[in-house]
């Protein structure tokens, strides 16, 4: 079920009435909200319903161990068991066949090839970010920056749809206090989350939709049929069409949350004017960006331990973020390039050489984050070095890339240019609309986007992950 349908329009305002007509009963509102998203997620694949339930009882059991027991070696012992246990899901239904096809691989190579047990097992849609979210709350259980939840509550902050399947990765800090009260809805609140709705209804049925059909998939699908020129703009093409459908599933997922009466964390913050990689994942996918800061990185000892041992750290981090997206050679190497610019960034900072002028260091960041979406969108190695080596030739004749597609690169860039305070701005002239005049409006502008958009919804790029 994809935010941008008509199917999902009719099962947000069912659910909507059926919550808020619910609302004198905290513990009633949030077990229609519980049921709403699995529905919403057997949408997809029933089967995967019970997946996500087992999971929720699994972390709840575990914290509840945790908050039970009093030393801290079995606490330890509890919280380890548990993160395992949550790596073993995401391994299992995400990596097996993918170690497997390697271990068969390398079999082959050494002279012992076998015929593995592969099993084509079928990916559940969301399954690393219900279990990053899963694992941050097992862990800050037992870091004490939380206390362990009711099972409801538990269960429906793993299951809460509209971050269900994309992020953001939000909290149990951040979400179960606001669980355990009544929410309410003010007309801010209203006018900011239809904001929202209809700006990345637009970023990603009009922009991403149109840059992916007619110029992103064409070129990366054949880049030998393409000139250098349709390669170059492809590639500038993906890293608008990226930005612009992550953020706007972020956005809606935010609007949607905020028509419930929940905050979801802002995810993004203009990522293309970062002027360091460092920088860039300050701003890029914040909620998975400072879970692998807390969780991972710090976990593998951050700062400590001298200049090498933070290097690796940083490596170490980057490489293991980029295979969490997906069990593809070209995740790590996107990974591993954005892990080797940020220890040299580090390496340059400690030894107090000058840095670019600003502007300098926001280009040739824009350019290394291009570059390595170039492997993140790629099939295969062998096809993003093809693609890398085409972009060489020196064929500048352009086949592809129209006067519409130029401008809806420059429109979304121009988005993602915005200022922060724009929406808050408009959001507060529309808040002094009567209902009727903000309903009309909102609905007139949905029609629009729905008569400009490209025939069909394509998923969002990170359901994939």
């Amino acid at each position: 079920m994809l935010f941008p349908t008509l199917e999902f329009g009719l099962f947000f305002l069912f659910a909507f009435a059926v919550v808020w007509a619910a609302s004198r009963s905290n513990e009633w509102r949030k077990i229609l909200l519980l049921l709403g998203s699995w529905v919403f997620y057997g949408a997809w694949d029933w089967r995967f319903v019970a997946l996500l339930i087992g999971s929720a009882f699994l972390n709840w059991g575990a914290a509840r161990i945790v908050d039970a027991v009093e030393t801290r070696g079995m606490q330890k012992a509890v919280v380890t068991i548990g993160v395992i246990a949550n790596l073993g899901i995401l391994g299992f239904f995400k990596y097996y066949d993918f170690f497997l096809e390697q271990l068969g691989g390398l079999l082959t190579h050494i002279g012992f090839g076998r015929d593995l047990p592969l099993m084509q097992i079928v990916l559940p849609v969301g399954v690393s970010f219900f279990t990053f979210q899963a694992m941050s709350y097992l862990i800050d259980v037992y870091r004490g920056r939380v206390k362990a939840g009711s099972l409801l509550d538990i269960t429906l902050l793993m299951s809460f749809f509209p971050h269900l399947v994309a992020g953001p990765i939000v909290r149990a800090s951040d979400l179960l206090p606001q669980f355990r009260k009544v929410p309410k809805l003010d007309r801010g609140m209203v006018a900011m989350a239809l904001l929202l709705i209809v700006w990345g209804l637009f970023k990603k049925a009009v922009v991403a939709s149109e840059l992916s059909v007619n110029l992103v998939d064409p070129v990366f699908f054949d880049p030998s049929a393409h000139s250098s020129l349709d390669l170059l703009m492809a590639a500038y093409g993906y890293a608008v069409q990226i930005y612009c459908d992550f953020s706007a599933y972020s956005d809606m997922a935010i609007g949607i949350a905020a028509l419930f009466g929940y905050r979801f964390p802002r995810n993004f913050n203009q990522p293309y004017r970062a002027s360091s990689l460092q920088d860039f994942w300050r701003r890029w996918h914040i909620s998975l960006s400072s879970w692998l800061r807390d969780y991972l990185y710090i976990g593998l000892g951050g700062n400590r331990g001298g200049l090498f041992m933070q290097c690796r750290n940083i490596a170490l981090t980057m490489l293991l973020g980029g295979f969490w997206h997906g069990a593809k050679w070209t995740f790590l190497i996107w990974g591993g390039l954005h892990g080797a610019v940020q220890v040299v960034e580090t390496l340059w900072r400690k030894a107090r050489l000058p840095g670019l002028p600003r502007l300098l260091a926001i280009i040739v960041t824009f350019h290394i984050v291009t570059l390595g979406w170039i492997f993140f969108r790629a099939e295969s190695f062998s096809a993003a070095i093809a693609y890398l080596g085409g972009m060489m030739q020196g064929d500048w004749r352009n086949t592809v890339t129209t006067p519409l597609l130029a401008g809806l690169m420059v429109l979304g860039m121009a988005y993602h240019f915005t200022p922060p305070s724009m929406p808050q701005r408009v959001a507060m002239g529309l808040r002094r609309l009567p209902a009727p005049a903000l309903g009309v409006l909102i609905a007139a502008i949905i029609l629009v986007i729905d008569s400009m958009r490209y025939e069909g919804v394509a998923p969002f790029i990170y359901y994939q992950f």
